[in-house]
């Protein structure tokens, strides 16, 4: 008799949404725990004013699993943010958020979306590629704590579908 392999876990239901000012404490639990400079309480604060501004989050099991933030100006956005809990990664609740970014973005009018990624972000850079990412170009010495350039990243939302709008 072969022994068979363990089954893989079922994929969690992932439930999108908007962000509300009371998931604040978990998102910036997740932000100091994805990024060596994370941002403030105070520009989170600041981005639920901006009419601009899209902010997406991610549930499991009634639990926020991760966010994403995109704002539009004219026919450009961008990926301002994207972040997974660490208990929640590798389980494709980052890819979701940046779909639902792109068709947020579309909504708005944006023809074409932008980010910038650490260079030695490999993971990031395959997820961005996934959803139709190309590197366009480079910022030298963009980010610190390490000083590290920054990929800047396009996609055309021409083909984006539009789905109907977050609750």
């Amino acid at each position: 008799m072969s022994a068979q392999p363990d089954p893989q876990p079922p994929a969690p239901e992932v439930r999108l949404r908007r962000l509300r000012p009371d998931d604040l404490p978990e998102v910036l639990r997740i932000e100091r725990a994805s990024f060596s400079v994370p941002w403030s309480e105070t520009t989170f604060r600041n981005l639920f004013l901006h009419p601009d501004a899209d902010l997406l989050a991610a549930e499991v099991a009634d639990r926020l699993a991760g966010y994403a933030i995109v704002w539009t100006v004219g026919d450009q956005a961008e990926l301002g943010n994207v972040a997974v809990a660490p208990e929640a990664r590798r389980q494709g609740i980052g890819e979701r958020l940046v779909r639902a970014a792109l068709a947020a973005a579309r909504r708005r009018g944006a023809r074409e979306m932008f980010l910038e990624v650490r260079e030695s972000n490999v993971g990031a850079q395959a997820l961005y590629r996934r959803c139709g990412f190309e590197v366009v170009g480079r910022r030298r010495r963009y980010y610190t704590h390490p000083t590290e350039d920054a990929l800047v990243m396009r996609r055309p939302l021409l083909d984006t579908p539009t789905p109907p709008a977050l609750l």
